[in-house]
């Protein structure tokens, strides 16, 4: 059966995990660097944390800044500018839970995709860079094979 033309094409994406501290600043970073014009990309969590300094290193890595960002909550969120998503792709399985508790009063489509927390990694500043990395790379592989086919079938 064909996705809805909603889900192969989103405008606009969000990314939520737990604390939005580390992974879906990431995740948002990334994707918003693939189509910089084409989609209105956010990030939230079910808790607040604080943007995490590993995060910020690794994706320094890359070029891209993301030291401005500002965790939020899906309330927050939705208190500022409404939680108006054609896509939320969930990183953690609490996320998971609060994007299927909302979408029940909205029209968005959930994907879930497991990413691991790096932030239980252990051993020095490097063995803890590599585990940030390791995930940073994991959430680009998947955005690319979600968005940069975004007209062809997923299989």
């Amino acid at each position: 059966m064909e996705a809805p033309l909603r889900a192969r094409h989103p405008q606009a994406v969000l990314f939520a995990c737990g604390l939005n501290s580390v992974r879906s600043p990431m995740a948002q970073s990334l994707l918003q660097q693939m189509f910089p014009q084409g989609l209105y990309v956010r990030s939230a969590g079910v808790k607040k944390g604080e943007l995490d300094p590993f995060a910020v290193a690794v994706m320094a890595e890359l070029g891209q800044d993301i030291s401005g960002h500002k965790p939020i909550t899906f309330e927050e969120l939705e208190d500022w500018e409404g939680l108006n998503f054609d896509l939320i792709i969930t990183l953690s399985p609490e996320a998971h839970h609060k994007a299927l508790e909302l979408t029940r009063t909205m029209a968005a489509d959930v994907e879930y995709w497991p990413t691991p927390d790096p932030t239980d990694a252990e051993g020095n500043r490097e063995q803890k860079l590599a585990a940030y990395r390791e995930v940073c790379d994991g959430l680009l592989l998947r955005i690319r094979r979600r968005f940069s086919r975004a007209g062809a079938p997923s299989g």
